[in-house]
C-alpha cells in the first residue's frame, strides 16, 4: 500500500516529464566523447545554448564584494535594485520603457507561468496554445494549476501559420471557460519571429475575445536571421490589464541553472496576488545580485549579445548544411536553437504510434536523442524538433549523420 497522497500518486503514475526528457537524463551519463566514446550519447532534444560557455563564465565568475543584504530575505518578487536593472534592460526587445514595480522575478520561467496562470484562471479552465508548441507548457499549466490546455492546431500544408479563423475555431470547440491565449515569439520549436502584422492580428484577437494574452519572449534576443524582432510590449501604448510578458535568463543568456525567470505586467491585482506565492518560487540574492550586475554593463551586453547571435546562426547553416546533405528536409528557422526535422516520409504509418517508433528507432540506433512532434503537440505526426546549439556544431552535424545512417537502413 502506498503512502502517498493522491497527488502523489499522480505524479508516481504519470510523470510530468516527457519520456524523450526522461531517457536524456538516463543517457546523459556516458555522453559523446570523440576520443573516450565515440559512440556516446548526443542529445539534441534539450533547448539550450551550449556555444557561448566562455563568454558567460568569465563575467558570471568576477570577483565581487557581496553585500550582507544577498544573504537575508528580500522583497520575494526580486529585490528593489535587481528590478530596477530589469526595468532599464529589457527595453533592448520590449520596445517601450518599463517601471521596475511592473516586473517581478522568480525562479525561471516554469515557475513564471505556473504562479501567473495560477491567478488569472481556476482549476479545469482551458488556456489557448497554438502548436506547434513547446513542450513544457503541459507540465506547467496542468501539473499543479489543474488547468486544460486547448491546442489550437496549425498544420503543415499552410507552413504552420496560425490565423484568427483558428483561434475562434479553437475557442469555440474549448467546451470549457477559456483565460487565456499563451503565445511565442520567437517560435519555439519552429524558431519563427513573428512580424508585426502577425502579432497585432494576435493581440487584436485576445481584445475582442476578452481573454489574458500571455507573451513568451524568451528567445527575444536569440534571433540570427534576417526578420528582426517585435514584442508585442511595442504594440499599445500601454500592455494594460490583460497582456503579460515572460522572459528569462535560461536562453537569451544561456543559464538555465540559475533560475531566474521575469514576469512584466501592468495588472497590479496579477502582480499582488503572484507576490503571495512567490515564497515558494524565489530567485537568490546572490543570483540577482550577479545578474543585476551584469545586464548594468551596457557595453558588456552589446558584445556578449552579437558573439552569441553570430555563434548561433554559424551553428544553424553548420546543421542545415548536414541536414540537406543528408537528404533530410527540414523547415527553415531564425531564432532560438532549433529547427524542425520533416520525417513524414520515414513513418511506416502517418500515425502517432509509427512516430514514436520511429523516434526510438533513432534514439536507439544512432543514440541521439530528438524533440518528438507528439511532445510539441504538433498537429500531424512525422516532424521532430533538433536542438543544434545543444552541443558543438561538429558534434550535431556528427548526430545528423547517424540520424541518416538510421533513416536510410
Amino acid at each position: 500500500m502506498s503512502d502517498l497522497s493522491r497527488r502523489g500518486q499522480r505524479l508516481i503514475e504519470s510523470p510530468p516529464a516527457a519520456e524523450y526528457l526522461r531517457e536524456h537524463f538516463a543517457r546523459s551519463a556516458a555522453p559523446y566523447d570523440p576520443e573516450l566514446r565515440p559512440d556516446g550519447y548526443i542529445p539534441l532534444c534539450v533547448a539550450e545554448n551550449k556555444l557561448v560557455g566562455d563568454l558567460l563564465l568569465p563575467e558570471i565568475g568576477k570577483a565581487r564584494q557581496i553585500p550582507a543584504q544577498a544573504l537575508s530575505y528580500d522583497q520575494m518578487i526580486g529585490s528593489r535594485p535587481f528590478r530596477e536593472a530589469l526595468a532599464g534592460f529589457l527595453p533592448r526587445f520590449t520596445g517601450r520603457a518599463l517601471r521596475p514595480e511592473h516586473v517581478a522575478v522568480l525562479a525561471g520561467a516554469g515557475s513564471v507561468l505556473e504562479l501567473l496562470f495560477h491567478v488569472i484562471a481556476d482549476p479545469g479552465d482551458g488556456v489557448l496554445v497554438p502548436t506547434p508548441s513547446y513542450a513544457g507548457f503541459w507540465p506547467d499549466l496542468e501539473t499543479r494549476d489543474e488547468l486544460c490546455i486547448v491546442p489550437v492546431h496549425t498544420r503543415a500544408s499552410t507552413g504552420f501559420r496560425l490565423t484568427p479563423e483558428l483561434l475562434d475555431a479553437a475557442l469555440g470547440s474549448a467546451g470549457r471557460p477559456v483565460r487565456a491565449l499563451l503565445f511565442t515569439s520567437p517560435d519555439n520549436p519552429m524558431g519563427r519571429v513573428y512580424s508585426r502584422t502577425e502579432l497585432e492580428a494576435v493581440v487584436s484577437w485576445a481584445e475582442r475575445a476578452g481573454v489574458h494574452l500571455v507573451m513568451d519572449e524568451i528567445y527575444a534576443l536569440s534571433v540570427f536571421g534576417p526578420t528582426p524582432f517585435v514584442s508585442a510590449a511595442s504594440l499599445r501604448p500601454s500592455l494594460g490589464e490583460r497582456v503579460h510578458l515572460v522572459w528569462a535568463f535560461s536562453k537569451d543568456f544561456a543559464a538555465s541553472g540559475l533560475r531566474a525567470g521575469v514576469l512584466v505586467s501592468e495588472n497590479a491585482a496579477v502582480l499582488a496576488a503572484v507576490d503571495g506565492l512567490a515564497y515558494w518560487a524565489c530567485c537568490s540574492g546572490h543570483t540577482q545580485l550577479v545578474l543585476g550586475e551584469m545586464i548594468a554593463d551596457a557595453a558588456w551586453v552589446d558584445g556578449y549579445v552579437a558573439a552569441m547571435r553570430h555563434r548561433l546562426g554559424e551553428a544553424y547553416r553548420q546543421v542545415a548544411a548536414a541536414l540537406t546533405a543528408s537528404g533530410i528536409p527540414f523547415l527553415a528557422s531564425d531564432a532560438g536553437f532549433f529547427l524542425l526535422v520533416d520525417l513524414r516520409s520515414y513513418l511506416e504509418a502517418r500515425s502517432w504510434e509509427a512516430e514514436a517508433q520511429l523516434w526510438r528507432r533513432l534514439l536507439d540506433g544512432a543514440n541521439v536523442n530528438l524533440t518528438p512532434g507528439s511532445a510539441c503537440r504538433i498537429g500531424e505526426p512525422g516532424f521532430m524538433r533538433l536542438c543544434f546549439a545543444a552541443v558543438p556544431s561538429q558534434t550535431a552535424a556528427l548526430a545528423v549523420d547517424r540520424l541518416a545512417r538510421v533513416l536510410r537502413a
